[in-house]
């Protein structure tokens, strides 16, 4: 099928304005960095999502799926196929704090609400621009706490459409991992095993004081796919970079951020091409410096 008439099939799925052809993925990253999708699209239910693998298997056309774009870096040349917004919005609460919440709700967005309800246990995701899907693919974290920590169990779907629902047992947490990094699995909610608090003025100040932490301590006001590389079994990376002093070290528009050196910025107009050659850089210069590999936390995908 041409490409025309997929975006016309998209959007007779989808409906007006869930569908953008060859759309900037620099719009869509958290990077500010990113070539072309050939097809975009926004889903808000699973029935959306099943039919968009329909046309994607029928067509042999390619899919990507993406949460909200923070940790992750698109190549210059963007995206074939179709990228797949996943936009599952459901945030229920029960009567003893476990939340049940759809894959496309941005972390800031429920420990908001969740502090208004007075429950506890979700401050230190706060600040982590995701949503709640990607968290649970990388097993995000903050603070000693991670998402392994809170979850009691995770609704999938499989490429052919199948849902299953596993316990944080069989999720296989691990750092920055889980069985839904890396597979051909797309997360559509999950249960957290939250409780009430008494009062929630004491979740709110905890939550600002995380925050300020955060404001302090890494380049927030600068565009940046998170934190760019893992930490070690016996090193931080971070500490490493600095020891190097890489701190504001650049290549074209990418520069190792000088308020927190485990972090690659944009200081405006970087390609992917700028991140991965200053990526390989920092790499050498700590493996000659220290004798240590260090790899990426942020994901990249594209051509």
């Amino acid at each position: 099928m041409e490409k025309g008439k997929i975006y016309t099939t998209l959007k007779e799925i989808l409906g007006d304005g869930r569908v953008q052809i060859d759309e900037a993925m620099k719009n869509h990253t958290s990077f500010k960095i990113g070539g072309s999708a050939d097809f975009f699209v926004k889903v808000e239910d699973v029935e959306q999502i099943k039919n968009i693998l329909n046309v994607s298997k029928a067509n042999s056309v390619p899919l990507t799926i993406i949460g909200n774009g923070s940790n992750l870096l698109v190549r210059d040349n963007g995206i074939r196929g179709i990228v797949l917004k996943i936009d599952l919005k459901k945030i229920d609460i029960n009567s003893t704090g476990i939340v049940t919440v759809g894959a496309g709700v941005l972390l800031g967005q429920l420990a908001q609400k969740l502090a208004t309800e007075s429950i506890t246990g979700f401050e230190f995701a706060a600040g982590i621009p995701g949503t709640i899907g990607g968290a649970i693919a990388m097993n995000a974290g903050a603070y000693g706490t991670e998402f392994k920590d809170i979850v009691l169990q995770v609704t999938y779907m499989d490429l052919d459409g199948n849902i299953y629902t596993v316990n944080n047992e069989e999720c296989k947490f691990d750092y920055r991992h889980s069985m839904f990094k890396n597979n051909n699995f797309i997360v559509l909610e999950t249960k957290l095993g939250l409780k009430y608090a008494e009062n929630s003025d004491l979740i709110k100040q905890k939550m600002n004081e995380l925050l300020q932490q955060r404001k302090l301590k890494q380049p927030v006001s600068m565009p940046s796919g998170g934190s760019t590389f893992k930490r070690g079994t016996d090193f931080i990376a971070a500490k490493l970079i600095d020891e190097c002093g890489l701190k504001g070290y650049s290549i074209g528009g990418a520069e190792v951020s000088d308020v927190h050196a485990g972090f690659i910025v944009n200081k405006g107009n970087a390609t992917a091409k700028d991140v991965l050659q200053l990526v390989d850089y920092v790499k050498k210069c700590v493996k000659e410096k220290f004798n240590k590999e260090i790899e990426l936390e942020i994901c990249v995908i594209g051509e």
